[in-house]
């Protein structure tokens, strides 16, 4: 067991926090969105206080009440506030435009939203060069560890991060079956952890779906989502995936759009020098957080060890959760993607930069390194030509090694370690 010392979301740094500081400089509106339990409120509670915000709830019923019966009426008595989960109310946000059209003044509103509020009807448009919206995501490794090495900004550099707190075998299997929402960070015993993430499963659908997609029949969303669960990774086949729950493709196609709404999985597009291609072709399916994974698809450190194969796909969703984070709070703008080819070469994590530059980094699950692990690499570099910057295997080790031409092996533990040397 790996014994965790602190138990609250407010004893971790959260990286956004320098980032969401400098959008209330010069920005009327910043929205800090992610899921549910992640430390939003916490976060936004210190931000009001260290800045004299008022700080609302929607999550209080008379607030609620209030902001849904006369928004304009409860925004025209707010001067600059913090108003929380604003998702229950979206027709705060027309009051807001409203009043932030007569006063321009930076920083006036701080919201956080549990739901991709870009989704909502007219919310884009209403918004639209008032607003910076920043995620917010469980907790990384990294903000654990108490590293400040941005991953990505380090890689793209050409600086291969070190190892910092190698977390290999046993070990490893544990901290990915945790996940990051700092809830489940704080439980002593897996069995307490999927205890919390079963009730918040519950909780978001039974609430939150209600607050932004008119379903009727939500008694379906629990089972389909741990349908999906068991081909996280995998190609998006809407037709089959809800043909075993008696769905039709359009049905599941909506509720894995509310999934991803959610902040619970994201569909990751195809890599191609076409970017019309990227569009048409089929996205792959990635859950967001390893711990809520594991729970829906009931994975235990007990079935890793019969069958090591298995913990492959949750590692994966692992490391592209990670990546993720990395990405929020990065300094330069990267974008996920992965790569699959009619020949069936892959590559689980393709990351492009504003300058089309590419790293493509394969998820192993083992402490060694196949010849084979390297064919999807070496032909994305092969397609990529001159924008292909690194291939990077990712493996269960502690050791950094070239590999050949642009390609590294790194340890998985990297993405939570300390500044490294560069690249020869």
């Amino acid at each position: 067991m790996i014994a965790l010392s602190i138990t609250s979301a407010a004893l971790y740094p959260r990286f956004i926090e320098a980032r969401v500081a400098e959008a209330l400089t010069d920005t009327p509106v910043v929205l800090l969105a992610g899921p549910r339990q992640a430390g939003k409120t916490t976060l936004v509670r210190q931000i009001a206080a260290s800045q004299g915000l008022r700080y609302l709830t929607l999550d209080d019923a008379v607030t609620l009440l209030a902001a849904r019966e006369d928004p304009v009426g409860m925004i025209r008595s707010l001067d600059r506030a913090v108003i929380d989960e604003v998702q229950r109310a979206p027709q705060l946000l027309l009051a807001i435009k409203k009043s932030v059209d007569e006063d321009r003044r930076p920083g006036r509103f701080l919201l956080t939203g549990s739901a991709n509020l870009m989704a909502l009807p007219t919310v884009a448009d209403s918004l639209a060069g008032r607003m910076e919206t920043l995620m917010l995501l469980p907790l990384a490794q990294s903000e654990m560890q108490g590293t400040s090495v941005n991953w990505l900004d380090s890689v793209f550099s050409g600086h291969l991060p070190k190892v910092l707190t190698p977390l290999v075998g046993e070990a490893l299997v544990e901290t990915v079956l945790r996940g990051g929402y700092p809830e489940a960070v704080s439980r002593a015993t897996a069995r307490r952890r999927t205890i919390w993430a079963r009730q918040y499963i519950d909780a978001i659908i039974q609430r939150d779906v209600r607050d932004v997609a008119g379903i009727d029949k939500i008694d379906q969303l629990p089972r389909f989502l741990r349908a999906l669960a068991q081909v996280s990774g995998q190609l998006c086949n809407y037709s089959q995936l809800g043909g075993q729950l008696g769905l039709d493709h359009k049905t599941a196609a909506r509720y894995i759009g509310v999934f991803e709404q959610m902040y619970l999985l994201k569909r990751v597009d195809v890599w191609a020098r076409n970017r019309l291609k990227r569009v048409v072709k089929t996205p792959k399916l990635q859950f967001i957080d390893s711990g809520l994974l594991s729970t829906l698809a009931d994975l235990s450190p007990a079935m890793f060890k019969q069958d090591r194969s298995r913990f492959g796909n949750v590692l994966e969703t692992f490391v592209y959760g990670e990546l993720l984070k990395h990405a929020t709070a990065a300094d330069g703008d990267f974008q996920l993607f992965y790569y699959r080819d009619h020949d069936q070469f892959e590559v689980d994590v393709v990351v492009e930069n504003a300058g089309g530059e590419l790293i493509g980094i394969e998820v192993k699950s083992a402490a060694s390194i196949k010849e084979s692990d390297l064919r999807g690499l070496k032909r994305l570099a092969g397609i990529a030509g001159g924008q292909f910057k690194l291939g990077v295997v990712l493996y269960d080790g502690t050791e950094t090694l070239p590999l050949g031409d642009r390609l590294w092996a790194i340890p998985i533990s990297t993405l939570w370690g300390q500044a490294g040397s560069a690249v020869a």
